[in-house]
């Protein structure tokens, strides 16, 4: 076996005749503080404008929405499928500045085949062009295309097998930022597990995309006195997007 202290002793005498009178050791705590500073450094990051990873052009985009379209074809893939009228895939423009994400289709979008057209609908509409734009010059979207039973949550194994769908979308369109509408989609977008109330009001990242999460139109309708936190949470949106 090679004697340890004879190794080391040719590496001083390499290090000695290369001029190094010092090697740096790292020790455990520097390396505590580097990591630390790694992490600090990720952080900051998010709060500098993200660069896409996507470049296309709108043919491109429309192109690939109409294939991930036929990628979800007469979905079988959930148990939702059997007691949906329509697949709500989403509308919008494919050069939006903003992305909303709901939860999932209710019945007037079940009939329609479109997100946001019942009342909850009218009041995003309404929020929409308070913030300066028109209801096709954003992109709408849910968690899950196909209405479930009653209204009731998207469960765990209806999310997992429709989710990947909206992040394609996102990941296709490539806004701005993204407005996460509720508790569902917010959790699901960014992995953590604490109430909307909590999450509300400070941006998180999506696939390098600033997330702003805030209360689900549906909310508002039975809560009119948190309106005034949504235009809030959205006014940092509009920051965000220097409007």
């Amino acid at each position: 076996m090679t004697n340890i202290a004879e190794d080391i002793k040719i590496v001083l005498e390499f290090y000695q005749a290369m001029g190094v009178e010092r090697i740096p050791i790292m020790t455990e705590q520097k390396s505590r503080r580097a990591e630390e500073q790694k992490i600090a450094e990720k952080e900051v990051s998010y709060n500098v404008a993200p660069i896409s990873k996507f470049h296309l052009t709108s043919e491109q985009k429309k192109s690939a929405l109409n294939a991930l379209r036929e990628e979800i074809g007469d979905c079988q893939r959930c148990k939702l499928s059997k007691g949906r009228k329509n697949i709500v895939f989403g509308e919008g423009s494919i050069d939006a500045e903003i992305m909303f994400i709901g939860e999932g289709p209710g019945e007037d979008e079940d009939i329609q085949g479109r997100p946001f057209v019942g009342k909850a609908g009218q009041l995003l509409t309404k929020l929409i062009e308070k913030m300066g734009f028109k209801r096709e010059d954003v992109y709408i979207g849910n968690i899950v295309k196909c209405r479930p039973p009653f209204n009731r949550d998207p469960e765990e194994d209806e999310i997992n097998a429709c989710s990947p769908f909206i992040r394609k979308q996102a990941e296709i369109i490539s806004p701005k930022v993204i407005v996460s509408l509720g508790r569902i989609s917010t959790q699901t977008l960014i992995g953590l597990k604490i109430p909307i109330g909590k999450l509300r009001g400070k941006f998180y990242q999506f696939e390098d995309i600033p997330l702003m999460p805030t209360f689900h139109p549906s909310y508002l309708l039975r809560n009119p006195k948190d309106k005034w936190l949504v235009w809030e949470d959205a006014q940092k949106v509009l920051e965000r997007l220097g409007k």
